[in-house]
């Protein structure tokens, strides 16, 4: 039996406990908060979108970095394994629409609850309040880690500190600094699955109003990067909700480097213009002598009527008998292209999850130990992994948490 540190108390570094106590060690956790998994219980709104149903290679395309280094880990302890370990400590599950997995209650707090529980039988000592200063290193092996003026020794040291998103939780960033710190290069780090921030003042008309199967594209210097299918919500500085969220991800590499970023919303995209076209045209024929402003109500939320009577360029108070085929076309034309101009991504305060982190080229994939410093194990956010939404990312977390957690010898 070795003793084994966790530096970091969110759910990849819970469950690398959690796998390391099931193979016989003597485990601590160290976290710098006065609870374990403070940022799970925020995700999912509150609920905890655990892991993803899908097969495996529909739960691969939703990866955005570094795919083939999560093979291992996920072969090893899989999105079905995750489910199945849940039921088994104690907590019920229920699938939702996008084969998302949640506590059957709704509420993340069981999910800390049960694994805490699971924690507890397996004697895992808890250090709260406790922030670790550094990794203590000799000759290139991992001797334990050193907290404000003590040095605490170890076998193997487990770095699970998460990212930089949602600061507040205890994401600031201290696993790249550790990991720097004794010669492990970080790659680029940006804020990820985030609002977008939109140049149109009108934006913040549309505070609020919330919009459901509709379709976006955005574009790069007018190459599509990105399109997706589903829900998007309108902020006071630009548009957030799960098509935007995933977006995010492909926007980071562009961000900074161009002038030109464009999401284009197809507000009606079940209908081909020509259908959309026939749609406009029956709603006209009932309200033949009404003006324009007032003859969208059918068509379009309330919200949406008056910037799309401005930015289609028919005078508000025409009579819709009047209006020509080529103001309806335009009309049909702004309706499928709804157009915006990004102009930033939120920030980490925002952010659910950080892209980038540790050069995977400098982790064993098949141990997730450094091949830099032996016994010293990276996990979860803080590595060079990221997916979309959908509870991919907290399957990261689970996977490689628990690859680490059992490789320990």
């Amino acid at each position: 039996m070795s003793k084994v540190i966790v530096v970091g108390g969110g759910p990849s570094g819970i469950i690398a406990a959690i796998a390391a106590a099931e193979m016989g060690h003597a485990v601590e956790i160290y976290e710098k908060n006065e609870k374990l998994g403070k940022k799970l219980y925020i995700t999912g709104k509150g609920r905890c979108n655990i892991t993803n149903e899908s097969d495996k290679d529909n739960f691969f395309e939703q990866l955005c970095s570094n795919k083939k280094f999560f093979y291992s880990s996920f072969n090893k302890f899989n999105n079905i394994d995750t489910i199945n370990f849940f039921n088994n400590i104690g907590l019920k599950t229920k699938k939702e629409r996008g084969n998302r997995i949640f506590p059957a209650t709704n509420k993340s707090s069981d999910v800390i609850s049960a694994l805490n529980k699971q924690l507890k039988l397996l004697n895992v000592k808890i250090k709260y309040n406790t922030e670790v200063k550094s990794i203590f290193v000799e000759d290139n092996i991992v001797k334990g880690i050193k907290i404000m003026n003590e040095t605490i020794l170890s076998d193997s040291v487990i770095i699970a500190t998460g990212g930089l998103s949602y600061p507040l939780t205890g994401s600031t960033g201290d696993g790249y600094k550790f990991a720097k710190e004794i010669g492990h290069r970080v790659t680029e780090l940006n804020p990820s699955l985030v609002p977008i921030h939109v140049k149109e003042e009108y934006i913040k008309d549309l505070m609020g109003l919330s919009l459901k199967n509709i379709n976006i594209n955005i574009f790069a210097n007018n190459k599509k990067i990105y399109e997706e299918f589903g829900e998007l919500i309108f902020t006071h500085f630009g548009l957030s909700g799960p098509v935007i969220l995933s977006g995010s991800s492909y926007i980071v590499p562009y961000i900074n480097k161009t002038n030109s970023i464009k999401i284009a919303i197809d507000l009606k995209p079940a209908l081909t213009k020509e259908q959309l076209d026939n749609r406009i045209l029956r709603d006209f024929d009932e309200v033949k002598n009404k003006d324009f402003k007032n003859s969208l109500d059918k068509l379009l939320p309330s919200k949406l009527i008056q910037p799309i009577v401005e930015l289609s360029g028919i005078n508000a108070d025409k009579k819709v008998n009047e209006i020509t085929k080529i103001e309806r076309n335009n009309l049909v034309e702004l309706l499928k292209n709804l157009t915006f101009t990004i102009t930033k991504l939120a920030d980490y305060n925002q952010a659910v999850i950080t892209k980038g982190g540790i050069n995977i080229k400098e982790i064993n994939p098949s141990t997730m130990e450094s091949k830099i410093i032996k016994n010293l194990y990276f996990v979860g956010e803080v590595l060079d992994l990221d997916a979309l939404t959908g509870g991919y990312n907290l399957q990261i977390a689970w996977s490689t948490g628990h690859l680490a957690g059992s490789s320990i010898e």
